[in-house]
């Protein structure tokens, strides 16, 4: 199937469960766009998908180390913290 027309029917079939592997799925295939007209016609729905993960207040999945957004808060505030007096 034709990349860009995946892309517009992840945009169409999108909901709030599914948008994050959607947006995940779109960015992979906008990644095999090769011509610059493409990636413009694509842009629409890259835009619409990300704009729909905001309004749901879906988060984006953590970078890297799989941390939970609580779990990195709580080691930004630990680390925050003065040394213990001895």
């Amino acid at each position: 199937m034709d990349a860009i027309a995946e892309i517009k029917r992840l945009y169409y079939a999108t909901t709030r469960a599914t948008i994050q592997r959607d947006i995940e799925k779109a960015i992979d295939l906008l990644k095999t766009l090769t011509t610059e007209e493409d990636r413009e016609r694509a842009t629409v729905y890259m835009d619409g998908l990300s704009q729909m993960r905001s309004e749901w207040g879906v988060r984006p999945a953590a970078a890297g180390g799989g941390t939970t957004p609580r779990a990195g808060a709580a080691a930004t505030r630990a680390a925050r913290r003065p040394p213990a007096r001895k």
